[in-house]
């Protein structure tokens, strides 16, 4: 026998007052609490209050406490010491050069490194990038950003973000790939699957490879730039919305609502931070370890060989004309192929400007993505691998000329 609309409508309505029960609502501490971080007027100063929480227990505990207090000490003082002592050759010799020290002129004279920072050497600086600053920095953010998901906060920012996201094609969900990139930029573009459309996807992709600094290039800011990371960081976002914005209008598609389903807070479990922290951070390992040694590899060796300084002489109507910053850059920027965090380390051996060195890790902010990331775009799509290239190279001149261009209105370039 067939049913009418009506009919079914009251055969589940019998069905259901037979079937379930109604109890008084309670209404708990923790759904107050879980009301209040969902409601724009109360839940905005609390995700101020947690991302600025966020940023400073990263930058005490990488930073100040395990870095500067303790690996800098190691390398510095008796890993780099020992190394320039028992490996062959001396300063001079190429191999040397490569491996260990290649060394600085001072007063005329071929002067041994004192840091880690600046030897730029395969087993010294190769070795304390992603040991001595990198790591500490990738696991505290990730095991700041597993415990967020496991309490079952990310979905109320996700949520809180949304009307913003919206501006740029996006909805409350990119705020995943967007976190994610600042602890590293190949799971991030793994991660935009989320996104539901095909536009939606290459405006995160382009915009994580150009505007979301990692976790390792991050760490080694902090030690380089410490007074001036907080004016990178705002232009970059400032450049994450600007870019988001002119895509969105320029890319045809859909950019659909959101539609999430928010859990209620729960206690974290240890064995699910325990095994995300693991997961991630080994991962950034057995991908940044290889390219930070490979790179430091190839730039001395195209140092030694006068590549850089050819490629130095060659686009420095460039790098001095129109960004503004030393044609001594041209090293680092190869470098930031292979790995940005290596980049950034290498620009603390140039002699700058503070304003110059701002402009310059902007520009290997914005450059073309490490290779990791480069190769994860092109699993994805090649197609978003191209127009990502052509939104990085007008993001570098533009965003980078436009950065020169405040310097010199301030009277300071």
């Amino acid at each position: 026998m067939e049913l009418t609309a009506d009919q079914r409508w009251e055969l589940i309505e019998k069905i259901s007052e037979k079937t379930v029960k109604f109890g008084a609502y309670r209404h708990t501490l923790k759904d107050a609490i879980g009301d209040l971080t969902v409601r724009p007027s109360t839940g905005i100063p609390v995700a101020i209050a947690v991302l600025y929480g966020f940023w400073s227990i990263f930058g005490s505990f990488a930073g100040t406490l395990f870095t500067d207090g303790f690996m800098c000490k190691i390398f510095d003082e008796h890993w780099l010491p020992w190394m320039q002592s028992v490996f062959p050759g001396g300063l001079g010799n190429w191999f040397y050069a490569i491996m260990v020290d290649a060394g600085h002129i001072q007063n005329g004279m071929l002067t041994a490194s004192d840091n880690s920072f600046e030897s730029f050497g395969v087993l010294t600086s190769g070795l304390f990038v992603p040991f001595g600053v990198v790591l500490p920095a990738i696991f505290i953010f990730y095991l700041m950003l597993a415990f967020l998901e496991d309490v079952g906060y990310m979905p109320r920012l996700a949520v809180l973000i949304d009307t913003l996201l919206h501006k740029i094609g996006l909805h409350g969900y990119a705020i995943v790939p967007t976190i994610l990139g600042l602890g590293c930029n190949v799971p991030a573009v793994a991660s935009t699957r989320i996104l539901e459309t095909r536009k939606q996807r290459f405006i995160m992709m382009a915009l994580v490879a150009t505007f979301i600094p990692c976790g390792a290039q991050i760490g080694i800011m902090q030690d380089v730039i410490p007074e001036s990371i907080g004016f990178v960081m705002l232009y970059l976002f400032i450049g994450y919305f600007v870019m988001g914005y002119i895509l969105n209008k320029v890319i045809p598609g859909r950019a659909p609502e959101i539609l999430m389903d928010v859990p209620p807070y729960q206690k974290p479990m240890l064995k699910n931070i325990k095994r995300k922290v693991w997961m991630r951070t080994s991962g950034f390992l057995k991908v940044a370890v290889p390219f930070v040694l490979l790179g430091c590899l190839i730039v001395n060796i195209l140092y030694l060989a006068g590549t850089i300084d050819w490629l130095g002489n060659v686009f420095a109507p460039v790098f001095e004309g129109w960004f503004g910053v030393p044609k001594e850059t041209a090293g680092p920027l190869v470098a930031a192929f292979l790995r940005k965090d290596l980049a950034v380390a290498q620009l603390s051996a140039i002699h700058m400007t503070k304003y110059q060195m701002i402009t310059s890790v902007v520009l290997v902010s914005i450059y073309f993505p490490c290779v990791a990331t480069f190769a994860m775009i092109l699993k994805e799509s090649w197609k978003a691998l191209l127009g990502s290239l052509v939104v990085l190279l007008i993001a570098a001149f533009g965003w980078g000329g436009l950065l020169h261009l405040i310097w010199k209105l301030m009277g300071v370039a």
